[in-house]
């Protein structure tokens, strides 16, 4: 059975939807939220963490950073629908020595973590972050690696097109609720309209002029002007 098609007044909304899925560089990346995702399938040779970061800043990306466990299970749902995970991706953080503490690379807050193997003793200089694909829990490694199977970046939306896009979604929503209102409003007036205009009518021959006296009055007076007429 053929799938109805939506109400005419959804139209404009289903293309706004469509439009905010438009709002990464190309149909390669990957909207979740207000961020973009895109996972290059390549494995490369690096000599410092910097080079795999470079692969994402060579795009206008950055390393991933993870903020939620919402983001968490987006990443490795992606990575197992489209990307052909590989065990491990490099996460983009690092342990700062002089703060003592773990920190992202698009110097995002720290708000979230899945570490598997924490631990407070264990010696961290060099240490960076890998996740898990198949359980999605992070753990520790050295940032020496001299490989990677693939680089996973993220891009945040640019403000001026969030901003903008958010703002189409409004107008579009106050243009089509006006539409709804003026129309109803007409309808309304037409009504009232042929209402009165059809009360008109019925007050117009209701209220013919009508002679002050009745068909009595009007015999009575004939006769009396006959029979003064006849003495005359």
């Amino acid at each position: 059975m053929p799938r109805a098609a939506p109400p005419a007044l959804l139209l404009p909304l289903l293309g706004l939807a469509a439009a905010a899925a438009a709002d990464c560089p190309s149909s390669t990346w990957v909207q979740f939220q207000d961020s973009c995702y895109i996972f290059l399938q390549e494995a490369i040779k690096v000599e410092s963490i910097e080079d795999v970061r470079n692969q994402c800043t060579n795009h206008g990306a950055d390393m991933i950073s993870i903020h939620n466990e919402e983001e968490n299970a987006f990443i490795l749902d992606t990575l197992k629908k489209q990307w052909k995970d590989p065990a491990d991706i490099l996460l983009g953080m690092f342990f700062d020595t002089d703060d003592a503490s773990f920190k992202w690379f698009d110097n995002s807050n720290m708000t979230f973590n899945k570490w598997s193997d924490q631990e407070d003793d264990e010696e961290l200089v060099d240490t960076c972050a890998f996740l898990h694909t198949k359980t999605g829990d992070w753990k520790k490694g050295n940032c020496e690696v001299s490989s990677v199977e693939g680089t996973l970046c993220k891009a945040a939306i640019p403000y001026e097109k969030k901003y903008l896009s958010d703002n189409r979604i409004l107008i579009s929503a106050l243009v089509i609720a006006s539409t709804v209102i003026l129309t109803v409003l007409g309808a309304v007036v037409w009504f009232l309209y042929k209402r009165s205009l059809d009360s008109g009518f019925t007050t117009v021959f209701s209220a013919a002029h009508q002679s002050p006296y009745n068909d009595d009055c009007v015999l009575v007076v004939a006769e009396e002007n006959e029979y003064d007429i006849q003495f005359n």
